[in-house]
Order: C-alpha cells, then sequence, then structure tokens
C-alpha cells in the first residue's frame, strides 16, 4: 500500500476527540510561535518597512521637511541624472566598493587561517582582531585622522623614521579616498574573519587526512580542500561586504569633515543624502538618492545571488 494513502486511512480512522485536540495544540503552537515573533516583526515593520515606503513616497515629492509634501512626478530622478555632484558620489562609492571588499576578504581569509590554529593565547588573538568591530564609527574615525596628521601623526613619524615618503593622507586627491579604505578594511577584518573561522571550522578533518595521506601539500589543500568548502561563508561574507561598503558614510563625515577642499573626492552616496536631506532640507531630492542606491544595491545582490551557484559549493 502506498504510505501516503496508509497515512491517510490511519488519520480517517482516528477518532474525532483526538483530532479536536490535535487540531488545538497546533493552533496553540502556531500562536505562540507567532507571538515570539511579534516583536521583531514590530520593528521591522516600524523601523524599516514603513520608513522605506514613507522614503519611497518622498522622493516623488518636493518637500522641505517641515511643510506638506507637493507631489512633483519623475522630476527629482530627472534631475538626478543631470547632477554632476551625485554622478560623482556614486563614482566614489564605486571605487571604494571595488577597494574594499576584495582587500577586507583577502585579509579575512588569512587571518581566519591563522586564528584557526591550535596556539597558545588563541582566545585572546580573536578577541583582539574584533575589538575594531564593536568600536563606535566616531571614535575608529577620530583616532585614524590623528594617526593620518601630516605633521605630527604616527603613520608619518613612522614613515619618517625609515626614510619613506610621508603623504600629506587627508588632503591629497591621489591618497584621500585611499585613505578612508585602509580605515574601513582595518574595521571590517575583524567580523569577516569571525564568520569565515565559524565556516573553517565547519570543514570535516577527514579532508585533509584524506588529502595527507595521498601527499598532499599544505598550499595544495589550502587551494583544493579549503577554498571550495569554505565558499558558502565567503559567499555571505560577499554579500554583507558589498552592501556595507555602498552605506559607508560615518568615517567620510569623520575624517573629512564639511568644509573639507577634497570632500568631491570622497563623497560617498549616503553622504549624498545626508547632505541634501539634512543640510540644505531637500528631503525629497534626497529620498530620491536613497532609492536609486537601494536599486544598486539590489540588482549587485540579484547577480550575486544568481551567479553564486557556479563557484559555492555545499557540503
Amino acid at each position: 500500500m502506498n504510505p501516503s494513502a496508509a497515512s491517510a486511512k490511519q488519520q480517517s480512522n482516528m477518532p474525532v476527540n483526538k483530532k479536536h485536540k490535535t487540531s488545538k495544540l497546533s493552533i496553540r503552537e502556531a500562536a505562540w510561535g507567532y507571538l515570539f515573533i511579534l516583536p521583531v516583526a514590530l520593528g521591522l515593520a516600524i523601523f524599516y518597512m514603513v520608513p522605506s515606503a514613507a522614503s519611497l513616497f518622498l522622493s516623488f515629492t518636493t518637500w522641505d521637511g517641515m511643510s506638506s509634501p507637493v507631489f512633483n512626478g519623475l522630476d527629482n530622478f530627472v534631475q538626478l541624472a543631470g547632477d554632476e555632484k551625485f554622478t560623482r558620489s556614486l563614482l566614489n562609492t564605486l571605487l571604494y566598493t571595488i577597494a574594499t571588499v576584495p582587500l577586507s576578504i583577502a585579509f579575512a581569509i588569512v587571518l581566519a587561517v591563522l586564528l584557526n590554529q591550535k596556539i597558545k593565547g588563541m582566545i585572546l588573538y580573536r578577541t583582539l582582531y574584533f575589538i575594531p568591530v564593536i568600536t563606535m564609527p566616531i571614535a575608529v574615525g577620530m583616532v585614524w585622522k590623528w594617526l593620518y596628521n601630516s605633521e605630527f601623526g604616527l603613520i608619518n613619524f613612522v614613515l619618517g623614521t625609515l626614510h619613506l615618503p610621508q603623504p600629506n593622507w587627508l588632503f591629497d586627491e591621489k591618497f584621500a579616498l585611499f585613505s578612508i579604505v585602509i580605515v574601513s578594511v582595518w574595521t571590517s577584518i575583524g567580523y569577516n574573519a569571525v564568520i569565515l573561522l565559524s565556516g573553517l571550522q565547519g570543514i570535516s578533518s577527514s579532508y585533509y587526512e584524506a588529502a595527507s595521506l595521498d601527499g598532499a601539500g599544505t598550499l595544495y589543500r589550502f587551494f583544493r580542500i579549503t577554498l571550495p568548502l569554505l565558499t558558502p561563508s565567503l559567499f555571505f561574507v560577499l554579500v554583507m561586504s558589498f552592501i556595507n561598503s555602498f552605506q559607508v558614510f560615518d568615517l567620510v563625515f569623520i575624517m573629512m569633515g564639511q568644509q573639507s577642499s577634497l570632500l568631491d573626492s570622497t563623497r560617498t552616496v549616503v553622504y549624498s543624502i545626508w547632505e541634501d536631506g539634512f543640510k540644505y532640507f531637500n528631503m525629497g531630492y534626497a529620498s530620491a538618492e536613497a532609492f536609486i542606491l537601494f536599486i544598486v544595491i539590489l540588482v549587485i545582490t540579484a547577480f550575486q545571488m544568481y551567479f553564486q551557484k557556479r563557484w559555492v559549493h555545499y557540503q
């Protein structure tokens, strides 16, 4: 007899009272489940979904934050198409992302492999490398701004003792954006390394034992075993790194300031959103910029989700 038919016959022979009790129990369990997720659902709706819907509506309006919004159709988006400042900020964000994401992931892989070794004091090392992740971005930006100081900063002092060039980091167009990239990579390595470390610890040791018996070397095991089996964690880190890099704001705001002559060289999309919305009180225009940024992130993430099947290997 077909198992499903047998199960259906067994349920049909079940007493009515027992069926009723089972139904009540299922409803009660479902009710408790919805009750447990209610706080998160409310928080998601209040702080994410409702503001997102409001921002989308405001992108089709002219609004200064005080008076009533005035619907202007697609005027904001038409203006954005010819806005050189927004185009430059989008290009800066792309350059920042292209530089930050590969560097942070590459260093995180090396760090995760090192932190996966069994040596004395490993817990302390893992904690030290994760500290930048939990440090406030404002504090990080202020400290690095002092480190980059061309006259009495520690970085140029060390470079001077080594008789190397001492750039004017935050006041030279060639180095300004790269200076912010360095800080961003430094702050993101710890988070990425923790995710990759969890992926490394999920790889069965039997793969390495079999490879060692076949005479495989360290590099061979890394590129043929570790990296392929680490791709699920790498994929997560890659997606999150792209999303975070497109939303950079605080480091630019703190390290460059509002009066910097090189602000155009480091202005990002989120900085433009803040500037237009909260400095010039052009909320509708800022909302349109935010919607464009959302579309860019959505498209890039969709591409990543589509192509991940070609290189992500699940055990």
